[in-house]
C-alpha cells in the first residue's frame, strides 16, 4: 500500500474518533446527565476543552490533510511530480506531529480528571459541589462513592467520559505516530511511491 492510500485510511479513522471526543466533552457539562444552575458545581477539568480543541477540532485537520494526501502532489516541483508528493507527505509530518500534541493535552486532561474525580454533592442540602475525594483514593475503593449524592451517578458519568477521551486520545497519537513514519518513507521514497499510483 502506499503512503497516500495509507494516509487516507488514517485519515479516515481520525475523523470519527475526532467526533466521539467532542460528543464526550459536551457530555462532561452535564454531570450525571442533569443539567445543574451553577457552571462552578462542573468538575474544572470540563472547562479545559480536551476533547473538544486537543482530540477533536486540533484533529480535524490532519485528518483532513491524510484524506487529501493521497491526491496531492503540490503542483510538482519544477514539473516533476514526485518531488511535489515529497513536500506533501512532508507537510503531513508536521499536521501529525500536531495532531499528536492535541490528543496528548487531550490525555493529560483526561488523567487528571481521572485521578482528582468529580465534584458532586456530599448531602441532599448542599448547595455547591465540591472535590469529596483525595487525589485517586476512590478509584482503588468503591466504598467512597457513597460520599457522592449527584447530580446523578456523576461518578460513573465522569469516570466513562473521561476513559474515553483518555483512550481515544491514545489511539490519535498512536495514529499521528503512524503518519510520520509514512511521512518519512513518502518522503524519502515519494518517487517509488508515486509509481503505484500514489
Amino acid at each position: 500500500m502506499c503512503t497516500g492510500s495509507f494516509a487516507k485510511c488514517l485519515g479516515i479513522t481520525l475523523l470519527p474518533l475526532a467526533v466521539i471526543c467532542v460528543i464526550s466533552n459536551i457530555m462532561l457539562f452535564f454531570p450525571g446527565g442533569k443539567v445543574l444552575d451553577d457552571s462552578g458545581d462542573i468538575t474544572e477539568e470540563v472547562f479545559y476543552l480536551g476533547g473538544i480543541l486537543g482530540s477533536g477540532v486540533v484533529m480535524i485537520f490532519p485528518a483532513l490533510v491524510f484524506l487529501g494526501l493521497k491526491n496531492n502532489d503540490c503542483c510538482g516541483c519544477c514539473g516533476n511530480e514526485s518531488c511535489g508528493k515529497c513536500f506533501a507527505n512532508f507537510g503531513s509530518i508536521l499536521f501529525a506531529l500536531a495532531g499528536a500534541a492535541g490528543a496528548a493535552y487531550s490525555v493529560i486532561v483526561s488523567c487528571v480528571a481521572i485521578n482528582h474525580g468529580p465534584k458532586c454533592f456530599t448531602t441532599d442540602e448542599q448547595i455547591n459541589a465540591t472535590y469529596p475525594f483525595a487525589e485517586g483514593n476512590y478509584l482503588s475503593n468503591r466504598t467512597l462513592w457513597d460520599y457522592c449524592k449527584g447530580p446523578g451517578d456523576v461518578i460513573t458519568w465522569h469516570l466513562t467520559l473521561f476513559c474515553i477521551l483518555l483512550v481515544t486520545g491514545l489511539v490519535q497519537i498512536g495514529l499521528c505516530a503512524f503518519q510520520v513514519i509514512n511521512g518519512l518513507i513518502g518522503t524519502i521514497c515519494g518517487s517509488c511511491c508515486s509509481c503505484c499510483g500514489d
